[in-house]
């Protein structure tokens, strides 16, 4: 069956090519979706400013500001949820846009139909997230060393009241982590958890996932008071957590 958005989805489509954007909105529109184009960076950000959307299909092959230079951007400042398509297939592309906080991606050339797939999978789970998070309507914290992690805000806050933005793979690890603690989580319990069993994801991403989070929670692997590596088994959360 088809998932049909129930409020109108919108998307932003950062793509250079104007026939890929016109195509690929007429087509998102037999689904009930809107779609605005932007050719670039400059274009993206102008479009972000003034409007709202629900997802950002964000192509990786742009001239200039290239596609993981956005991303990584879009994530500094937003959960918009972002998947990317590419030209290329390697695996080295698809981990790196993962590393900077896409939600997904599809490899040119792809099937229309998957893209929408993929699309509607992405927007389930966001919304999914956020009708959990809805209870705690005055902000529920949980606090663990320096951190404060607020569920509802979903913004991770340090000890100076620095917000550290997370991306929503980032956001999924980390509260995996905190409502595990000290128990060593597997790699597949961690994939599942952060990217959901539907994404086409391998063992080598969550290492990278892993890596992003504690540089954002300046916890170094050589002596780690947060998240411990567990050769062999996985990772296990080693803070103090105060809920």
């Amino acid at each position: 069956m088809d998932f049909t958005p129930a409020l109108t989805t919108r998307l932003l489509i950062v793509d250079d090519d104007p026939q890929i954007r016109t195509m690929l909105a007429e087509y998102l529109a037999t689904f009930g979706m809107e779609a605005q184009g932007a050719e670039g960076g400059a274009a993206m950000r102008a479009a972000m400013a003034s409007e709202q959307f629900d997802l950002v299909i964000l192509d990786l092959s742009l001239p200039g500001e290239n596609g993981l230079t956005l991303c990584r951007e879009i994530r500094d400042s937003s959960n918009v949820p972002v998947i990317m398509l590419t030209a290329r297939a390697e695996l080295a592309d698809r981990v790196v846009g993962l590393e900077v906080g896409a939600d997904d991606y599809v490899t040119k050339p792809f099937e229309m139909r998957e893209l929408v797939a993929r699309i509607h999978t992405v927007l389930r789970r966001s919304r999914g997230e956020a009708r959990r998070a809805a209870p705690a309507a005055t902000g529920h914290e949980t606090r663990f060393g320096i951190w404060r992690l607020n569920t509802t805000l979903r913004q991770l806050v340090d000890a100076e009241e620095t917000v550290v933005p997370l991306s929503n793979a980032e956001f999924r690890l980390l509260l995996t982590f905190i409502e595990n603690p000290n128990r060593v989580l597997d790699r597949e319990m961690l994939i599942n958890n952060a990217r959901g069993r539907d994404l086409d994801v391998f063992d080598r991403s969550i290492d990278l996932l892993v890596s992003r989070l504690r540089q954002k929670l300046r916890d170094d692997p050589r002596d780690s008071a947060l998240i411990r590596t567990v050769r062999g088994e996985g990772y296990v959360f080693t803070g103090n957590v105060e809920h």
